[in-house]
Parts: structure tokens; C-alpha cells; sequence
């Protein structure tokens, strides 16, 4: 059960950005509601800039034009990007059960080798948000040549959320049967036995 993320959200003093726009032709996440299961799109790394205060992406490519502790600090917001999406999509993110897998995408220089220290920024913020228990899922980190915009992380994920309840269709047939025609006056009654 994850009724703590968001009082843990807000105990750790974290702010997070409004949920990123598409920059292409997407959704930021498919919600499968009868499953139990949301995809989240590709998310990068916000940061409000001090002179506009807009949340504008940042921006490098590590090995070359930012340190592996500066492209975990981008992880870290890439997570609080994502948080953001699910609490847009979802309302609250207790309704999480777990995160079950997420794909970390590091745009660093070809002898860069540090892609799981980058991408632990994101899974340490997404564990001390959601918990372990329900914030550590399976991971692939894996280093790029490039990312949209020069952004030095993305990360895509999957989560195990609450199921919406679907009537079976048996159900929807002992529905059907509760609604009968009535002739005389041709309205649909429904007789409640």
C-alpha cells in the first residue's frame, strides 16, 4: 500500500515542475485502467530558470559538457518530471502498487562507462518518494550518442497501478436482463428483483 508517497512527497521538500508538454506526436502516458498497468512516456530533466521562473529542459551531453554528478542532479529532476505526470494522470500516487520497470537513457560521450551512477539519481528519488518496496523496479541504463534537445537524461517507465474494476460479461448479461421492454408504453423499465 502507498498511502505515505505523498506525504513523503511533501516532507522531503521536493517542488515539482507542471507536467511536461509533448514535444512530438505522443501521449505522456497510456493508462490501461482494466489491467492495472500506466506507461509513461519519455520524460527529461526540468529546471525553472531564475529569470523567467518557466520551467525550461536541461540541457548537455555528459562526459563533455557536464559531470556524471551533474547528470545525476538531471536524473533526480528527470524523477521529479515523472512524478508530476503521474500525479496529473492518476490524482494521487498512492494509487501505485509498484514500478515495474523503467528504461534510463544516458546522452554521454562513447568512453563514458558511469550510466548507472547517472541513472540511480532517478531511481534513489523515485524510492524515497514512493518507498522501496513499491519505488524499486527492474532497470536498463544505457548509454546514447544523443537525446532531444541535448537534454543529458530521459527515462521511460512502467507502473502496476489500481486496477479499475470491469464488469465480466456475465455481469453485463444479468444487466441486459434487468432492463425489459415494456410494451405498452415502449420505455425501458428496470425491474429491480
Amino acid at each position: 500500500d502507498n498511502i505515505m508517497a505523498d506525504q513523503r512527497l511533501k516532507d522531503l521538500g521536493l517542488h515539482l515542475p507542471p507536467p511536461p508538454e509533448p514535444k512530438g506526436v505522443y501521449v505522456p502516458s497510456v493508462t490501461m485502467s482494466e489491467l492495472g498497468l500506466l506507461i509513461v512516456s519519455g520524460h527529461g530533466p526540468l529546471a525553472k530558470d531564475t529569470k523567467t521562473g518557466k520551467y525550461e529542459y536541461i540541457v548537455g551531453k555528459v562526459g563533455v559538457e557536464m559531470s556524471k554528478e551533474e547528470g545525476r542532479e538531471a536524473a533526480k529532476a528527470t524523477a521529479l518530471a515523472m512524478l508530476s505526470t503521474l500525479i496529473s494522470t492518476l490524482g494521487s500516487l498512492s494509487r501505485i502498487k509498484r514500478m515495474v520497470k523503467s528504461l534510463c537513457m544516458v546522452n554521454s560521450t562513447t568512453n563514458f562507462t558511469e550510466h548507472i551512477f547517472v541513472a540511480n539519481g532517478f531511481a534513489d528519488t523515485m524510492e524515497a518518494v514512493l518507498g522501496s518496496a513499491i519505488g524499486i523496479g527492474s532497470r536498463s541504463a544505457v548509454g546514447v550518442g544523443s537525446l532531444p534537445m541535448n537534454i543529458p537524461f530521459e527515462v521511460e517507465a512502467m507502473f502496476h497501478i489500481e486496477a479499475t474494476p470491469v464488469l465480466d460479461v456475465c455481469a453485463y448479461v444479468r444487466i441486459f436482463l434487468l432492463f425489459k421492454m415494456d410494451t405498452r408504453n415502449r420505455n425501458r423499465v428496470c425491474y429491480l428483483h
